[in-house]
């Protein structure tokens, strides 16, 4: 017998940044909101402590904020007709646990969204016809425009504190910032931070191969500084140890340095750690949401009453969750039909890495999670795709993230991969070594979705997601084009030699080694219920009273980190709760 709570205006699925945001919103608007994390609670001083915090072992090897695969994990396979099989140790990306979320542990990139890239079928279509998108390719629009997200953008980077230079202040062109950027109302809230020597090589080269580089936007503050809701941040020291890791700085905004300590206080708001949310409960009619259902820490059943439900964990459980709810139509690949699951995407990166003369000195140990300089000549569609064949784009940055002694152990190809010859060649590359990292948009097909495992069960009796995915051959020739562009910076650098890191057509995708955490889909937003799961205010088309945030609603990935549309896209759903649907409760959206 399950244990029965008292109701609540509102239950929030997860806490990381959406979950944050959205439970501060709404309890400002004064409802009672309960926010349940599958994880342990994590905060600044308890979880960032110095020195601590800084210990390789424990974060790096030893993944310790992140989920426990052996209680539940997806399983992963390449095609529809495959037999998918359980992702057992991080690898390809890494799923996060525990209050803040990846937010606790990102680096820190905070971009916006290149304005065509919310409405990418109908940009690809009218600029070069509609035969030019491939067969099976699933590529459609947000459902939204920039500059509905403009405000909620800028609200944003005003909570983290993002350090960054405006280009494009209200249509006015900016010196030193990015010339490709969408219009902004605002500059950021704090100054750029200061470039690091591998930044400045950088920078220096691809101005010189006719690119446009600009400082790239961080959420590591770069000056003292208090966000709207009057959380102070203390300005980043460039200690390298962002990514995985807490900030003992309180710099790099996270749930914790940027919203946590103002909810905490809040009478209206309450967290619950080790809650492990397993369904949305929905009444007779299947219309409307009435809670949820969760495992406490002591293995009880409990269910938590609500008139408002918020789905705003990581992108793989929000579709997870979905499905094991019953909310939406899954997905099925052989007949096209259903949504909930449909458009899994990943990235696909690549780098040219720079070898420099002997005597330069990288010092790579001074680093940030985010600062650097990036490049948007190659993102988007802000290139004639036409002559070229392939769809999307990239992020082209050079970010010193850090030169920690156990995870940081750069060697040029052909160096044996243990042994002296290996440490001589590590010490021969430290402080020299410089990459060029590629972040590749992927595009969604009809072969590449999520739906719950048919063998597999997690360590409560229920199905496992099952992803299945592999890259294809737009992306290889996206990938490809981009590693040719970037070689032509490496030739402007004083080198000894340069190495391009670019799969190529056959390369199968690989679980084993680390790309990035930048997972989307399963859960796509959309102007049209037989075409995604949720509206253009993230609500459920099926259940009303259900909000699904989070990059799940991405209809496709792009070059960019996903954390910036992320928050703007929250901050846009809260808007749309307080000032819509508290006062009427039903569809934003008219299907």
């Amino acid at each position: 017998m399950a244990i029965r709570k008292n109701k609540v205006d509102c239950v929030i699925v997860g806490f990381g940044w959406t979950g944050a945001i959205l439970a501060q919103e709404l309890t400002e608007a004064g409802l009672d909101v309960v926010a349940l994390e599958r994880g342990p609670m994590r905060d600044t001083p308890t979880d960032a402590e110095y020195p601590k915090v800084i210990d390789e072992l424990a974060y790096l090897q030893r993944n310790k904020l992140f989920q426990n695969l052996s209680g539940e994990t997806v399983t992963i396979r390449h095609g529809v007709d495959d037999l998918a099989v359980p992702y057992r140790q991080h690898g390809s990306f890494l799923l996060g646990n525990g209050v803040g979320g990846a937010g606790f542990h990102w680096n820190g990139m905070h971009y916006r969204i290149l304005p065509e890239e919310l409405q990418l079928r109908t940009r690809y279509e009218e600029r070069y016809g509609r035969k030019f998108i491939p067969e099976g390719m699933t590529v459609q629009d947000f459902g939204i425009t920039y500059d509905e997200l403009e405000p909620h953008f800028d609200f944003a980077e005003k909570v983290f504190g993002t350090s960054g230079k405006a280009g494009n202040l209200n249509g006015q062109m900016q010196a030193g910032g990015n010339p490709f950027e969408g219009r902004r109302s605002g500059d950021y809230p704090t100054p750029p931070l200061r470039n690091t020597y591998g930044a400045q090589l950088f920078e220096k080269a691809a101005r010189e191969a006719g690119f446009h580089p600009y400082h790239a936007p961080a959420a590591n503050a770069s000056v003292p500084y208090t966000n709207p809701y009057g959380v102070r941040l203390g300005p980043c020291n460039f200690c390298g140890f962002c990514e995985q890791f807490g900030c003992y700085m309180y710099s790099k905004a996270s749930p914790q340095t940027t919203i946590l300590p103002v909810l905490l206080k809040n009478p209206k708001f309450e967290l619950r750690a080790h809650a492990y949310v397993t369904r949305v409960l929905l009444d007779s009619d299947r219309k409307r949401a009435t809670g949820v259902t969760y495992i406490d820490a002591q293995g009880r059943e409990v269910e938590q009453p609500a008139d408002l439900v918020i789905v705003a964990a990581f992108q793989m459980h929000n579709v997870r969750l979905l499905l094991l709810s019953g909310i939406g139509k899954p997905y099925d690949p052989k007949t096209g039909q259903g949504v909930v699951g449909k458009n899994y995407a990943y990235q696909m990166n690549g780098g040219v890495n720079v070898l420099l003369p002997k005597g330069e000195l990288m010092n790579p140990f001074i680093g940030t999670g985010a600062g650097g300089v990036a490049m948007d000549d190659l993102n988007g569609d802000q290139f004639d795709h036409g002559p070229l064949g392939f769809l999307g784009g990239a992020s082209i940055r050079h970010v010193t993230y850090s030169g920690r002694p156990i995870n940081f152990t750069p060697t040029v190809p052909g160096t044996p991969s243990w042994g002296s010859k290996w440490k001589a060649g590590v010490t021969d590359a430290y402080q020299r070594f410089l990459t060029i990292g590629i972040s590749g948009s992927v595009m969604p097909y009809r072969d590449a979705y999520l739906d719950l495992d048919p063998t597999y069960r997690d360590a409560h009796g229920l199905p496992l997601l099952r992803m299945t995915f592999d890259w294809h051959d737009n992306e290889y020739a996206m990938l490809g084009y981009m590693g040719d562009r970037m070689e032509e910076v490496a030739k402007t650098m004083k080198h000894e030699a340069y190495f391009k890191a670019i799969r190529k057509k056959g390369d199968r995708y690989d679980t084993r080694a680390y790309q990035s955490t930048h997972t989307t889909g399963g859960a796509i937003m959309g102007a049209s219920p037989q075409t995604s799961v949720v509206n253009k205010y993230l609500q459920s088309w099926d259940v009303h009273n259900v909000f699904v945030t989070g990059a799940s609603a991405f209809p496709q990935n792009m070059g960019y980190n996903p954390t910036g549309v992320v928050a703007a896209l929250a901050f846009h759903t809260a808007k749309a709760i307080r000032e819509q649907y508290l006062k009427q409760p039903a569809p934003l959206v008219q299907a």
